[in-house]
């Protein structure tokens, strides 16, 4: 008789898999339980190392569900990423003629070519002032993840 190992989530695994991520009041932040399955490559930067490290180890049909403290999740908030932006600087770098409200995510283009997105906190005379933390970053989440397939 020959034995069949079998398959457990690694590091460069390519999985398919349900998950969800929930806030600490319960209310879900992604949830593809109730619909389509997502795949993944681990270590391709799809999702946090530590959603990825708590999948290391599980086998197909396993299901697990882990509380994650803010340091272990998207990270304490930064102050430093509190920062004013002068509307003309808004208007250069963000969709022209946009009009903007507190708590809306803007998307600004970065000098380097590429983009970032910050939350409007407050509206100023000449000035925005934006958050550029993550937006779950300071909050604990929960990460519930089932494994369907393991490549």
């Amino acid at each position: 008789m020959s034995s069949v190992a079998t398959p457990v989530v690694q590091d460069n695994s390519y999985l398919t898999l349900h998950y969800r991520i929930g806030a600490p009041d319960g209310a879900d932040i992604v949830n593809t339980f109730e619909g389509t399955p997502a795949t993944m490559q681990l270590g391709g930067g799809q999702m946090a190392p530590t959603l990825e490290q708590a999948m290391l180890g599980m086998t197909v049909g396993e299901r697990r569900r882990v509380e994650l403290a803010p340091e272990q999740a998207f990270g304490p908030r930064n102050p430093d990423l509190l920062q004013r932006v002068s509307m003309k600087t808004l208007q250069e770098n963000s969709n022209f003629g946009e009009e903007y409200s507190v708590g809306d995510l803007v998307e600004f283009n970065a000098p380097s070519g590429g983009r970032y997105a910050g939350i409007l906190r407050e509206l100023g005379d000449g000035w925005a002032l934006f958050d550029f933390n993550h937006p779950l970053a300071g909050q604990p989440i929960v990460f519930e993840v089932q494994i369907i397939g393991i490549l």
